[in-house]
Order: structure tokens, then sequence, then C-alpha cells
């Protein structure tokens, strides 16, 4: 069996409890770098029986076969990357392909993610939601790659490197417009963990200052694109959801504005002004 096992993203605290009893029994566990395996075992009072192997970006290829063989063989691998879930935007996708196609169980241990964890803090919509992980570096790429991306509706996630966060909000503030609405995560559950919510030309200007720690970048999706209805009984209706969803008045009406692009003195006007019958 292959199980894939989340590892904290910040807090060790917040490791799933599974998570020890796995690494204490699996006969292989492959590990994005052992260095931090050994960090993590330790914080967690853990002792690794099984064998211990690298498995990273510049040796995925070459490893799969004989973690595969080694399945085949009936031992139970653990797979753990240095945060969150494996396979996603980290090593793992080829060899949980591998183990399909031969008919092996692949399982996983639940746990953190920088993905949902910023999408549930970002003040964004989550209902509907894509994740884009790393854009290209090259200005050229990720201009093409966010230009595609122009009219997606749902809200959009994205992992940035500190180093290029504020060239990827420029590229998504030029794309999407300066006004998108947009959260920079930064050091998700850590101690310096910072929450940054504005649009995107202004998180820019933020980040030109510098950026450090692990980022993941939520932007809102294309609202203008959606049908919205814009009479007043279906505008104060759609202010009235949001309310009971959670949002103050004030946020209603803004975000119903934005969705149906209309000036938010209209969408007021529904909420406030009694509407005649017939009219």
């Amino acid at each position: 069996m292959l199980v894939l096992a989340a590892t904290p993203i910040g807090r060790v605290a917040d490791a799933p409890p599974r998570l020890a009893d796995e690494l204490a029994t699996a006969d292989v566990v492959a590990a994005e770098d052992t260095r931090r395996l050994r960090r993590l075992t330790t914080d967690l009072g853990v002792t690794v029986t099984g064998r211990v192997v690298s498995y990273f970006e510049g040796n995925e290829s070459a490893r799969t076969p004989v973690l595969v063989e080694a399945l085949e063989a009936g031992q139970r691998v653990l797979l753990v990357t240095d945060a969150g879930m494996p396979s996603v935007s980290d090593p793992g996708y080829r060899l949980v392909v591998a183990a399909v196609e031969r008919g092996i169980t692949v399982t996983a241990v639940p746990g953190p993610s920088a993905v949902l964890t910023a999408l549930a803090v970002s003040g964004l919509p989550v209902d509907r939601f894509c994740f884009e992980g790393f854009l290209p570096r090259k200005a050229g790429e990720r201009g093409r790659r966010l230009a595609a991306l122009r009219g997606e509706q749902r809200t959009m996630v994205f992992f940035e490197a500190p180093h290029r966060t504020e060239a990827a909000l420029a590229s998504m503030a030029e794309a999407f417009g300066a006004d998108r609405r947009g959260a920079v995560c930064r050091e998700l559950t850590k101690t310096h963990e910072e929450v940054r919510r504005a649009g995107l030309a202004d998180l820019a200007a933020w980040a030109a200052d510098g950026v450090r720690g692990e980022v993941t970048i939520v932007v809102e999706g294309d609202v203008t694109a959606v049908d919205v209805p814009s009479d007043p009984a279906s505008l104060a209706a759609l202010v009235a959801e949001e309310e009971e969803a959670g949002a103050t008045r004030k946020e209603a009406i803004l975000d119903v504005a934005r969705r149906a692009a209309l000036p938010k003195r209209v969408v007021y006007d529904a909420v406030h002004k009694p509407q005649v019958p017939g009219s």
C-alpha cells in the first residue's frame, strides 16, 4: 500500500495523529528531504523503523521504479514531503500514477494544506475555486498564463516564491485589473503568520518592500462574467443571502455590486428603498 501523508505547513502540533503511527510502522519512508524528516520525527517523538529513502524532484523519475518494486513486494510505503500533501506542487504524482497503473492501493493521511487554509482565511468566495500552483518564472510565460485565466469565474489559488511575489502580483494586476481583490497569505500557521487583503495593485506595491516566508496568493474570480439579475428585488435578495451567510450589510452590498457590475448606490437603493408593486 502507498500512503500519502500530509505534514505540518507550520506548527508541528498541527500534524494529524495518524502521521506518527504511519512513520513508526511503514516499511519504507520516502521523504522529500531526509533532514527535515529527522526534525519532524524528533518533534513528534517517533522512531522510524523502516528504510528511509530520499524522493525529491531531482531523483523522482529514477526512484519511482524502486518504490514500485517495494510496493509490489507487499511493503507499505509512506510518502512525505516538506510540508502539506504530497503530489500537490510537490513530489508524488509520478509514484501515484505508477501505483494506480499496477493496481496498488493508494490512500492518504489527510492533514494540513496551504491551499485550503489560504482559501479559508482569504475572505474571498470559497464555493468554487481552482488551484493553479506556481506561475512560470519568465515574465512572458507568466503573462500568457494569467491572460488565459482572465475570464476565470472561480476563486484562484497560487503558490509563489517570496522573491517573485511582487512580480507575480504586478502581472496579476495587469491581467485581471488593478482593483481585483486578492489576499497574500504568508507563513500560514506559523508565528509570523500574515494575511494581506487588498486590490492586486495595492498588494503589488506592498510586496515591493520585500516578502519573506512561504507565500500563497488567493485571487477573486472574474465576477463581471457572472450573469447576475439586476432588478431591485433580485439584488435585495442576493444581499440578504450574503448577510445570512455572515457578511455585514456593507460587505454584502459591495460584493453584490461587484458581481452585478453595478454602482454600489444602485444595490444600496434596492435594499433600503421599498419597492412599489408593479414598478
